[in-house]
């Protein structure tokens, strides 16, 4: 039997290494129900549960109600079945020199059950001490040491000025990027809920954080936008709001006509989904009163959707916008403007060029 532990740290720093390459893994498995998987699981894992998700209530309800030592066979006799489908359907294949690295929750029972049989089968097996658990332990260590030598630069600019299709563009053009909202899935505000696409849970928007930056290269800036601490429902890393807060700020500035004209192609839900439109204004009665919210659904329900969109810009999200700004990013009164004529694709890649030649000169 070939079976090597080895640390979380050891594991988190071969995960810069990619599959198959020399000193690297061969497969990341995530021995974990497909629940526990979709909730969070590392980078380019794939997903060969001991006990599925019905299996592992099943056991457990078992475990309570009877007792250790039957659920346990019971257990046995799962575990055993589905590490014998996972060996018909992926391994017959493989090399003898496969090498792959195995984590469950703990590291206990079900990552060792498939460590166990792997290695007698002859593979040179890695199994992670403490699981995922200590795994993600130590990424969320790793952040800040991430975050700390990165060159952020700020992309600022009131709601709907472009900011996300300037990130866009800026890829485009081979600059690094750091998209937040891509990566949590919510466009930050409180309109800001993509229909039909739920949000990640805050471990795997930590873990897709992580991922992002440690492909990043120091020696070159990073564009990010100019975010609150919550994108949706899903908290920033601390240290990673602290750099970007204190990072030099580009203010991308877009007419107001363009801006409303921006928000109705990038939310097109607002038009046709009028009640779903209505429904995410009642969040702003607290903020806005009652009788203001009702005149926006009544303008929205008589077909003057941009009238909402420009009032919701002018009187709620550009002053919100603009005391958060003062308030929490350090270098906010020395932004550089960047004007951009138009919303089209080709006015935000020129902004883009320019300011990828700004900031390399």
């Amino acid at each position: 039997m070939s079976v090597t532990f080895i640390s979380a740290q050891d594991a988190l720093s071969r995960m810069a290494i990619p599959l198959g390459a020399p000193g690297g893994f061969s497969t990341i498995i995530d021995a974990r129900s497909e629940g526990e998987f979709a909730l969070d699981h590392l980078p380019h894992a794939v997903n060969w549960p001991s006990l599925n998700n019905e299996e592992r209530i099943f056991v457990g309800t078992m475990y309570k109600q009877v007792g250790a030592f039957e659920a346990q066979k019971h257990g046995a006799a799962m575990v055993a079945a589905n590490i014998a489908r996972h060996i018909q359907r992926e391994v017959l294949e493989l090399p003898k020199n496969w090498q792959p690295l195995i984590y469950c929750w703990r590291g206990g029972k079900r990552s060792g059950s498939l460590s166990l049989v792997l290695g007698q089968i002859g593979f040179k097996v890695n199994l992670i001490e403490g699981g995922y658990k200590a795994f993600r332990a130590a990424m969320v260590e790793d952040i800040p040491k991430r975050v700390a030598p990165l060159q952020f630069k700020v992309i600022s600019g009131p709601t709907g000025s472009g900011k996300t299709r300037l990130l866009h563009a800026l890829a485009a053009e081979g600059a690094q990027v750091l998209d937040l909202e891509d990566l949590a899935s919510h466009r930050s505000s409180v309109l800001g809920h993509i229909p039909g696409q739920p949000q990640p849970s805050q471990k795997r928007f930590d873990t897709l954080v992580w991922q992002a930056l440690r492909g990043f290269d120091p020696a070159r800036p990073v564009f990010v936008e100019s975010e609150s601490r919550k994108v949706g429902n899903l908290s920033i890393p601390e240290s990673l709001m602290l750099a970007m807060r204190d990072s030099p700020c580009f203010e991308l500035q877009l007419s107001l006509d363009e801006r409303v004209a921006l928000l109705m192609e990038d939310y097109p839900f607002f038009v046709n989904d009028v009640e779903l439109f209505c429904h995410r204004l009642d969040a702003l009665v607290a903020i806005r009163g009652k009788a203001v919210v009702e005149a926006w659904k009544s303008l929205a329900h008589t077909g003057h959707i941009d009238q909402v969109v420009r009032e919701l810009l002018t009187l709620h999200y550009d002053p919100t916008y603009a005391s958060s700004m003062v308030r929490n990013f350090t270098q906010n009164d020395k932004a550089t403007a960047c004007v951009a004529a138009n919303r089209s694709p080709e006015a935000l890649r020129e902004v883009a060029r320019q300011l990828c030649e700004r900031v390399n000169a």
